[in-house]
């Protein structure tokens, strides 16, 4: 009885359409800000360094650099607080947790940037991802195009 209860809740807390970002990506998340009867945008903008959870529960760790120190920032994804996220880029990155920017300074924070195909058959932007199931991906791709 509780199980379906709490289903029924997050169902209706849930948002109907959220952005698409993996982690690696650099986004601008977009926030709405209440200042006394006041309501503003501001957006964060670093690199989704963490994604843990699931449903409704879902959040994402954000992490950029001001002044020189490391600012982290976790987001529900499902928030009615975010009005939206923009992925300005993707990187290339082989983890899931990216704890390990902690630790770097200057250049070192830089992610590789996934390269970027644009198919003009199909007039859409491919990301182009690397290793033995995304050729075998591509290839089938190829096939299925000729």
């Amino acid at each position: 009885m509780s199980q379906e209860l709490i289903r029924l809740v997050e169902a209706r807390a849930k948002k109907e359409s959220v952005s698409q970002f993996e982690i690696g990506d650099r986004v601008n998340v977009h926030c709405k800000i209440l200042e006394g009867d006041k309501e503003r945008i501001q957006v964060f903008n670093g690199d989704v360094i963490a994604r843990s959870g699931a449903g409704v529960r879902e959040t994402f760790t954000v992490r950029r650099i001001v002044a020189g120190q490391g600012v982290e920032r976790k987001f529900p994804v499902h928030s009615p607080r975010i009005a939206k996220i923009e992925v300005l880029r993707s990187a290339v990155v082989r983890r899931a947790k990216l704890y390990y920017l902690r630790d770097r300074v200057g250049k070192a924070t830089r992610l590789e940037q996934r390269r970027v195909e644009h198919a003009e058959a199909e007039k859409t932007v491919k990301t182009m991802k690397r290793g033995k199931k995304a050729a075998a991906a591509r290839r089938a791709a190829k096939k299925d195009a000729e």
